[in-house]
């Protein structure tokens, strides 16, 4: 291996050290990683959250440097947040949720005032599964074909024709259809904004960024059922509100100035998702387990508690505090992840879910014992989530990281939508307490996978 070719990008105050072509990156530490090709051999290194001053009379802007620099500045902490591209970006996707927390409910809720049984609201939720999983294979390509900025415009026009367009028929099929559009376009969405904010963080503070991300989506999504319980008795134009909340997105998208760099023509051959899928189980599988866990909490978990002697009341509060424990707990999660590598809080908060699920049936019936536990559940399993996107993030770059964010969409799809059938299943033949089980088995397949992936990198490095 000869002399390296030294590079330094000041957008994301990376410096890279290369040989050759990536193929796949593996996260080292916060801040390093490295670089193989398709063989496995070490072709690059990368450092992130640095600021090296320009040469004088030259521009440091993607300057290539024969020798690295003699100072090097840590970057300031945290320095994404205060921009104006992060702020708007993440406001608008949060506006996005607003918009799709309420038009699920009030879609649920139409259906039954019609007359309509719970098996046509399950089939009209899983078309908009189904869209958003047809989509996840052109989601790289149409990324680097259309940009990200004009998709995601595009994406936001869609959804908030097809829900407004809700209200002008009573027709099923249409509904469907619309529905299918709609879970398209989401997945699109999602998709680009998620690999957006990825790329505007530096690997220093990437866990931190995304928490403050998926918080600030979860509460705007979470207020969504609020303004259904406001707009339901508007039966005139309920549909036509909720279709004008997603408009809202579209002046913040305008504020922002930089636009996602989704196109990498010189690793475009690596970056489909059959190429990209083999290098991150772990994360498609505990993306899958919490949406299953998120699923399950609205849906099951009431159920599991009143099996236990716990009031209604009550027992729709349960899905109330591990909710609470997933939002408020994101960002200092995502500072330990900062400090001590994403690796080791990702498998720890793995771990934590794993020892207290088998305690729920047993701490279930005391008050004192219940809500802490629903509470740090809550956030160790959305930890789960949150890190997987960090982990996407210092993995891969360009069209392969939009390809990465969009298996994760496609894996919390199926799993939201399959996995609620099984567990109630088991619920019915075996008993409530079975979906205790559905989840843990679920937690240790996460668990067991990124050991699996820890192990295969520290083979490799030692060959």
């Amino acid at each position: 291996m000869g002399a390296p070719e030294v590079f330094y990008e000041p957008r994301d105050g990376t410096l890279y050290l290369s040989w050759g072509n990536v193929s796949h990156w593996y996260g080292i530490a916060p801040t390093l990683a490295i670089g193989v090709d398709d063989d496995e051999r070490l072709t690059q290194i990368r450092l992130s959250g640095l600021t090296i001053p320009p040469r004088r009379g030259k521009s440091a802007d993607g300057m290539k440097i024969a020798r690295p620099p003699a100072r090097v500045v840590a970057s300031p902490p945290m320095k994404v947040i205060l921009t104006r591209d992060f702020l708007a970006l993440i406001l608008s996707v949060a506006v996005v949720g607003l918009g799709s927390g309420a038009t699920l409910p009030l879609t649920a809720l139409a259906l039954a005032q019609a007359g309509y049984g719970t098996d046509v609201v399950g089939l009209l939720t899983a078309a908009q599964a189904g869209g958003g999983l047809a989509v996840v294979p052109l989601a790289g390509w149409i990324a680097a074909r259309f940009g990200g900025r004009q998709v995601i415009v595009g994406a936001v026009l869609v959804v908030a024709c097809a829900t407004a367009l809700m209200q002008l028929t009573a027709n099923l099929w249409l509904w469907a259809l619309l529905r299918v559009l709609c879970g398209a376009a989401l997945m699109l969405l999602f998709t680009i904004g998620e690999a957006w904010v990825n790329q505007l963080a530096d690997d220093a503070s990437r866990g931190r960024v995304i928490a403050i991300y998926a918080t600030n989506f979860t509460l705007f999504q979470m207020s969504g059922p609020v303004l259904v319980s406001q707009i339901a008795g508007f039966t005139q134009g309920r549909f036509l509100l909720c279709g004008a909340i997603f408009l809202l997105a579209l002046p913040l998208l305008a504020a922002i100035r930089a636009t996602p760099h989704a196109s990498n023509e010189e690793h475009a051959e690596h970056s489909g998702w059959r190429r990209v899928l083999p290098r991150m189980p772990a994360l498609v599988i505990g993306t899958g387990f919490f949406a299953l866990f998120d699923t399950i909490a609205l849906s099951l978990l009431p159920l599991f508690a009143m099996s236990h002697g716990i009031s209604s009341e009550v027992a729709v509060l349960f899905a109330s505090a591990l909710l609470l424990g997933d939002t408020t707990m994101q960002f200092p999660i995502g500072w330990l992840a900062d400090r001590l590598g994403r690796e080791r809080v990702h498998i720890g908060c793995g771990i934590v879910v794993v020892a207290l699920l088998p305690l729920l049936p047993w701490a279930v019936g005391s008050p004192w014992l219940r809500w802490p536990l629903l509470y740090v559940l809550g956030a160790a399993a959305g930890a789960i989530y949150t890190l997987s996107l960090v982990a996407c993030g210092e993995r891969f770059r360009g069209v392969a990281l939009v390809s990465a964010s969009s298996l994760v969409g496609a894996s919390w799809s199926a799993a939201s939508f399959g996995g609620p059938l099984v567990a109630g299943a088991l619920m019915k033949t075996v008993g409530h307490d079975a979906v205790i089980g559905v989840l843990l088995c679920a937690a240790l397949a996460f668990l067991v996978t990124a050991w699996w992936e820890r192990r295969r990198i520290a083979l490799r490095a030692a060959s």
